[in-house]
């Protein structure tokens, strides 16, 4: 396998090179020659312009491209405006076929389908790379389709964009099919002599501070915490939705894990009527999700350890499908540091994208902010010596930064565990009483018409039940022995309470009033019930306080009934425990 790499100046130049091609190349003409053609920042007519050169000069050459947010060539960030690779295949049992299919919400399963009944009939297959105009469409559905093909067949590819990412308006395009702004492209690789090895790396650190995905609705995010979305940007990051939003936020974006694997999303732009942000793809409702940020050092170790293994595949070519984010996050001075260094293995050229593609593990994921790599070879290992990567370091200038960026996490890190602690003790206080550390009335009454509410919404209700205490003559032991000895009395029937509820995980236990307390047993019918009260009533008169002596209880049970409501049940229990207290105190009544 050969390849050129050339970038578009101006016909004379282009048809110098491809002449040099050519001539190579007649050797032996029956090889089969592709170009991959990327355009940034320009319309359409030049890139025809330069599609009908090459009909001309190399009419028997394939071709396939897109618009793209930048370029790269010989492994570096290109200046220029249209850059190619020129891929020619050696071996007579590789294969090669493109098919460029519509690429609309409605058509877009079928098409995958198309692409998997065509590998099914083509055994030859092995290696599927994609080119498609993606931005704000839904890809889980299509992606899980993907996962369908053959378990053989490895998938990468990327998302057309343009220098604007905010900009949905791309293309795709290839050979003898045109141009679609709607469209996907499918360049399959194959044969007994033709190797892939393909992987990502991705080098983003989530910030600490998590946050529940509470409305959405594909890739719009409409609420965070029930808050509008792009409040976590303006007050976390103080970024403002302006002309800066979309470099700034591509710094920041968003992680989620799908199935065990991290992947991004990055805004594309914020709805300003109610603060919801579009991201490049699906962020499904109910997801815990948190910004994050870059890591110089994190990507440079990962492309030393782990594109170590694409230079002792020892590939041909390298293919790289990076993310517009990433072109953001390095910026132009430094954004070649990440990719350059494969071009030392193999040639390396590709485009920056507005989403990547690879499938792993049997799964195809649409990525954003990452970097896909695709080695590919013709023929066996060249037992070469294998090139080290692990010289590859971090300038000067991006360790300063990168210590800088981990002390900012470091921060927020601890302030986020500060406030969460915070917060948590502020919940556990607005919902318990604070001398029994029982639930307080509010929270056990919440918990009750909770608990009634559900089981009237079944159609088989199970029992539920509840047990009232009442400490008997509790205004004596305060009268004659003081505040303190009543607190230590509420306390011990507290205690009680909980060790008796302690075998029973589904009750709940609150703090009804002074002296009163109140037992939820959702799963508990009133004979259930009643035994458990007996135990509360026998342990606690078996306490014998210091200055007091010995108390007791009046407890009333009571099971509710079918399509009882919650006013209803309190009644009863409150009638059982009035008529224990009436007939004599430290006795239990039930309220059938």
């Amino acid at each position: 396998m050969k390849q050129f790499q050339l970038a578009y100046e101006n016909d004379i130049s282009f048809q110098s090179e491809l002449e040099k091609i050519d001539h190579w190349r007649s050797a032996n003409p029956s090889y089969t020659t592709i170009f991959r053609i990327y355009a940034s920042g320009v319309d359409m007519e030049e890139i025809k312009h330069v599609c009908d050169i090459l009909d001309e000069k190399m009419p028997d050459a394939l071709y396939l491209g897109c618009a793209s947010h930048a370029n790269i060539l010989d492994g570096a960030f290109a200046d220029a405006k249209i850059t190619m690779s020129c891929t020619i295949f050696e071996y007579e049992t590789t294969r090669v076929k493109l098919l460029q299919l519509p690429f609309t919400e409605d058509r877009m399963i079928d098409s995958a389908r198309e692409l998997k009944e065509y590998c099914d009939a083509n055994e030859w297959v092995s290696s599927v790379e994609m080119h498609a105009t993606i931005l704000g469409m839904p890809m889980r559905d299509f992606c899980a389709e993907l996962c369908t093909l053959r378990s053989d067949i490895q998938v990468f590819g990327g998302g057309a964009c343009n220098p604007d990412i905010s900009d949905m308006g791309t293309t795709v395009f290839s050979k003898g099919k045109g141009f679609s702004t709607y469209g996907i492209v499918f360049l399959l690789l194959g044969g007994s002599d033709f190797h892939t090895y393909s992987m990502y790396i991705s080098g983003w650190n989530p910030l600490e501070r998590k946050f529940k995905v509470t409305r959405a609705e594909r890739s719009v995010v409409y609420e965070l915490d029930g808050e509008p979305a792009f409040n976590i940007y303006s007050r976390f990051l103080n970024i403002e939705n302006n002309y800066d939003l979309v470099p700034n936020t591509l710094e920041f974006p968003l992680l989620m894990n799908d199935d065990g694997v991290d992947v991004l999303r990055s805004l594309i732009r914020v709805n300003d009527d109610d603060n919801s942000i579009i991201y490049t793809s699906e962020v499904p409702e109910g997801s815990d999700v948190r910004l994050a940020y870059g890591d110089p050092e994190m990507i440079l170790t990962s492309i030393r350890h782990d594109g170590q293994n694409i230079a002792d595949f020892q590939p041909d070519v390298i293919q790289v499908f990076s993310c517009a984010a990433r072109k953001a996050f390095w910026s132009d001075e430094n954004v070649s540091d990440e990719t350059l260094v494969l071009n030392s293995i193999a040639p390396t050229s590709g485009f920056y994208t507005s989403g990547e593609f690879l499938r792993l593990d049997g799964i195809v994921r649409n990525f954003n902010s990452t970097l896909v790599i695709a080695a590919m070879r013709e023929g066996e290992p060249k037992n070469e010596r294998i090139i080290s990567l692990y010289d590859a370091k971090l300038s000067e200038k991006e360790s300063k930064r990168i210590n800088l960026i981990r002390r900012f996490n470091a921060f927020i890190a601890a302030s986020t565990a500060e406030f969460e602690e915070l917060n948590r003790k502020l919940i556990v206080t607005s919902i318990t009483d604070g001398l029994t550390k029982l639930y307080n009335r509010a929270e056990i009454e919440s918990r009750i018409r909770s608990a009634i509410e559900e089981r009237m919404q079944e159609e088989a209700p199970g029992a539920l039940s509840l047990i009232m205490i009442d400490i008997d003559d509790f205004k004596k032991i305060n009268d004659v022995y003081g505040h303190k000895e009543g607190d230590s009395v509420i306390v011990g029937i507290s205690d009680v309470l909980r060790n008796v509820m302690s075998g029973v995980p589904s009750s709940a236990i609150g703090r009804w009033g002074g002296e009163e307390f109140m037992v939820l047993l959702p799963d508990s019918d009133i004979n259930a019930a009643t035994e458990l009260a007996e135990r509360i009533r026998t342990e606690f008169a078996a306490i014998t306080y210091e200055l007091s002596g010995c108390h007791t209880v009046s407890i009333g049970v009571a099971q509710a009934k079918d399509g009882e409501d919650a006013d209803s049940l309190y009644c009863r229990v409150d009638e059982a425990l009035y008529v224990a207290k009436a007939n004599g105190k430290n006795q239990i009544v039930k309220q059938d």
